[in-house]
C-alpha cells in the first residue's frame, strides 16, 4: 500500500511494509473465507472493534496461539516423566540349530579322554511379560514439574506480544484511512470551489476583464485537483485491502469505519505520563525468561543428587520342542520381581559444573537485558510523549491556519471577481490554502501515530478506549 496523501513518503513506506507483510501472512486465510456460495459481508467497525477482530483472525496471532497449545503438550510430556511407565513384551525364539556342548565320555561310562556331543535346550521358546518403572525421586524431573507453569506463561506472553504488534498495525492503518477520507472530502470541497472559480474566470474573460492565461491557470489547478482526488481514492481502496489482510477479512467483503477522529480523542490522557515497566509485555517476557533460566540452574544443581526409582516385573515363559504354545497341557513357568534402584552420581568430568555456570551466565545476561529494556522503555515513553504533545499542538495550530487560509482565499476571490485583485494574488492564495490543508493533515497523521506509539510504549495499546 503506497499512500502519499499529503503525508511524507517515509511515513507511508512503513505502512506499505505493514500491508505487504499482512498480504504474505493472511493471503491463505482470505482464500479460505472466499467460498463461492457466500454473499459478501459488510463489517461496520470502530478502530477498537477492528483490533479485536484481528486478534481473533490474523494468521500470525493464530500461529502464536498454536504455540500455547504446543507448550501444553510439552508440559504433559514433562508430567509423564513422573508417572508410572509400564511396558509389555512378547518374545518368541526358534532355535534352528541348538548349541552343542562337549561332555566327558567317562561321565556316561565311555572311554576317558573322549567327549560326547550333547544338545541343550529346546527348539521353541516364548516369553510374555510386563515391566513397571516409577520415579521416586529425580531432581531434574522435580524441577521440570515446577517449571511447567512458567513455560505456559512464556508461551502466553509471546502470543500477547504478537497480538500487540498486530493491534498497532491495525490502529495505524485504520486511522490513516480515516484521515484519508477526511482529506478526500476536502478535495471535493476544493473541486467545488475551483469549478466556481473556473466558471467565474471564464465569464470575466468573456467580458474582457481577464486573459485566456487566467482561465488556463484555473483549469490546470482544477484538473490537478480532480486527478489527485482520483489517486487518493485509489490509494484508499488499496489501503482497505491491506487493512482487510491484517484483520483476516476476505477481499470480497467490505469494511465501514464507524469511528470519528476528533481533537478530544487525540488529547485523551495526554497529560498522563505515569507508566510501569511491568505493563510492557516485552519486559514481562524477559522476567518469565529469567525464571525459566533460574529453573535451569536449579535443575543442574539437583543433578548432583541421587535418583531413586522403583521397578517391578512379571514374566511367564514356555519351552517346546514343537510349536504348540496354544495347546492345553503345556507348562508355562512364572517369574516376578520388585525392587528399587538408587543411582548415585560420583564423577562426570566436571560436566555438571560447566552446565551450572552456563545457566548462571544466562541468568546474568537476562538481567542485563532487563536493565537495557528499562532504558529502552524510558526512551520510548519520553520520545512518544513529546511527539504526541507537540503533534497535538501542531494540529490545533494547523487547524486554525487552514481556516485562516480559506478565509484569505475567499476574500481574494471576491476582490478578483470585483476586478480589484490580480490573478497572481488568487493563485498565491490558493497555493497557500492547499499548503495549509496539506500541513493540517500531515500534523493530524503525526498526532494519531504518536498517540498509538505512546500507548504501545506504555503497554496500554490493547487497553485503549
Amino acid at each position: 500500500m503506497n499512500i502519499h496523501w499529503a503525508i511524507p513518503g517515509w511515513r507511508m513506506a512503513s505502512l506499505f511494509i505493514v500491508c505487504v507483510l499482512a498480504f504474505s501472512t493472511t493471503r491463505a486465510q482470505s482464500n479460505a473465507y472466499a467460498t463461492p456460495d457466500r454473499q459478501p459481508a459488510v463489517y461496520a467497525l470502530t478502530a477498537k472493534e477492528a483490533v479485536a477482530f484481528a486478534r481473533k483472525n490474523n494468521i500470525l496471532v493464530k500461529k502464536a496461539l498454536q504455540d500455547v497449545l504446543l507448550q501444553q503438550q510439552v508440559n504433559r510430556e514433562v508430567t509423564a516423566s513422573a508417572l508410572p511407565q509400564v511396558d509389555g513384551s512378547l518374545n518368541y525364539t526358534n532355535n534352528l540349530k541348538l548349541p552343542v556342548s562337549l561332555l566327558p565320555a567317562e561321565f556316561f561310562g565311555g572311554t576317558p579322554g573322549t567327549y560326547i556331543p550333547i544338545k541343550f535346550g529346546v527348539q521353541h521358546t516364548s516369553t510374555i511379560g510386563a515391566t513397571l518403572n516409577q520415579v521416586l525421586f529425580d531432581g531434574q524431573v522435580f524441577v521440570g514439574l515446577q517449571a511447567r507453569e512458567a513455560s505456559m506463561d512464556y508461551a502466553r506472553k509471546a502470543a500477547e506480544i504478537t497480538e500487540e504488534t498486530v493491534a498497532v498495525n491495525v490502529y495505524k492503518v485504520y486511522y490513516q484511512l480515516l484521515i484519508a477520507h477526511q482529506q478526500l472530502n476536502l478535495y471535493h470541497e476544493n473541486i467545488v470551489r475551483f469549478e466556481k472559480l473556473y466558471h467565474d474566470t471564464r465569464e470575466i474573460y468573456k467580458n474582457g476583464f481577464a486573459e485566456q492565461l487566467d482561465v488556463d491557470k484555473v483549469n490546470v489547478t482544477l484538473t490537478n485537483l480532480r486527478t489527485d482526488s482520483i489517486k487518493l481514492r485509489t490509494q484508499i481502496n488499496t489501503g482497505f485491502l491491506g487493512l482487510k489482510m491484517l484483520m483476516g477479512i476476505p477481499m470480497r467483503d467490505s469494511i465501514v469505519q464507524t469511528d470519528v477522529l476528533t481533537g478530544d480523542m487525540l488529547k485523551k490522557d495526554i497529560l498522563d505520563t505515569a507508566f510501569r515497566y511491568d505493563d510492557r509485555r516485552e519486559f514481562q517476557l524477559l522476567q518469565i525468561g529469567k525464571r525459566l533460566n533460574e529453573y535451569n540452574v536449579k535443575r543442574y544443581k539437583y543433578s548432583y543428587l541421587p535418583s531413586l526409582s522403583g521397578f517391578g516385573q512379571y514374566f511367564t515363559n514356555a519351552q517346546r520342542n514343537s510349536f504348540d504354545f496354544f495347546k492345553s497341557g503345556g507348562d508355562w513357568f512364572q517369574q516376578g520381581a520388585v525392587g528399587i534402584r538408587l543411582s548415585v552420581p560420583i564423577f562426570d568430568g566436571f560436566r555438571r559444573d560447566a552446565q551450572i555456570k552456563q545457566a548462571r551466565f544466562n541468568v546474568q545476561k537476562i538481567d542485563l537485558d532487563i536493565e537495557n529494556t528499562k532504558l529502552q522503555i524510558d526512551n520510548d515513553v519520553a520520545a512518544a510523549w513529546q511527539r504526541m504533545r507537540d503533534a497535538v499542538i501542531a494540529v490545533d495550530a494547523q487547524k486554525e491556519n487552514v481556516a485562516l487560509a480559506e478565509k484569505v482565499y475567499e476574500q481574494t476571490k471576491k476582490k478578483y471577481e470585483q476586478g480589484l485583485g490580480s490573478n497572481t494574488e488568487i493563485n498565491t492564495a490558493q497555493t497557500e490554502m492547499r499548503t495549509a490543508q496539506t500541513n493540517f493533515f500531515s500534523s493530524l497523521y503525526d498526532a494519531t501515530i504518536a498517540r498509538i506509539d505512546y500507548l504501545k510504549a506504555t503497554g496500554k495499546i490493547l487497553n485503549d478506549q
